[in-house]
């Protein structure tokens, strides 16, 4: 005997979602393979009333706003709940922008191997480095499959918050030791607070729900960084 369950969906209205919860993705798919489980038990269950509540789909819980009680939808009217995420202009930008963002704190943590004089600070550069790199892959990818590869935006390092300057870049070249560590916290601070503001930015302006999972993404992970390096400096 299949039970009948009803899942619940996330609206699209909400932008950010806490650290360790579903993005609107992997709640999509949820829904989905639960849509999926549901008409399977209402094909199995034998009894006429099943059958009929099966041929019309399952139902969707979709979350009121604060003091609206929830709404049952069909999954096709969850579908179409979920709205037009097209890509605009501002999810182009963000990730073009990132891309070069993110290229030169591989730049800055690529100096930490001969140049860092602790450990702790040698080991953050490189789970920078582990995590940025996958995430400019992800953006160049995002960007051919949506025809934005070919599009140049405005890559003005000095347009772009928190990228370190080339006299910057310079000087934690030729530091060493401590003064390297004590140089590279304070631009990769400021670097990742540039980062945290841009998503934040597209959060606010974009439409496609790939680049709001990959700017939320940011925010979260950037933001437990700018604390750790804050209790190393």
């Amino acid at each position: 005997m299949f039970h009948r369950r009803t899942p619940t969906l996330r609206t699209r209205p909400l932008r950010t979602r806490p650290l360790g919860t579903r993005s609107p993705v992997r709640a999509l798919t949820a829904a989905a393979t639960a849509a999926a489980v549901l008409a399977l038990g209402g094909c199995q269950s034998g009894t006429p009333d099943a059958a009929a509540k099966a041929d019309s789909g399952p139902s969707v819980v979709a979350p009121g706003k604060p003091g609206e009680a929830a709404e049952t939808l069909s999954a096709e009217e969850a579908k179409k709940a979920l709205g037009d995420d097209s890509p605009n202009s501002a999810d182009f930008a963000y990730a073009q922008r990132m891309i070069e963002h993110h290229r030169q704190a591989l730049e800055m943590t690529g100096l930490a191997k001969d140049r860092a004089g602790s450990g702790p600070v040698k080991r953050l550069a490189e789970r920078i480095g582990a995590a940025q790199g996958p995430e400019i892959g992800a953006m160049e990818g995002w960007l051919k499959k949506n025809g934005g590869a070919g599009k140049h935006a405005d890559h003005d390092h000095a347009a772009m918050p928190g990228m370190a300057t080339k006299a910057q870049l310079a000087e934690l070249r030729a530091a060493r030791g401590d003064a390297f560590d004590a140089l590279f916290l304070k631009l990769m601070i400021t670097h990742h607070q540039g980062a945290v503001a841009m998503a934040t930015e597209v959060l606010s302006e974009g439409n496609n729900v790939l680049v709001e999972e990959m700017a939320n993404d940011v925010v979260a992970q950037q933001t437990s960084e700018i604390n750790r390096m804050r209790g190393m400096s």
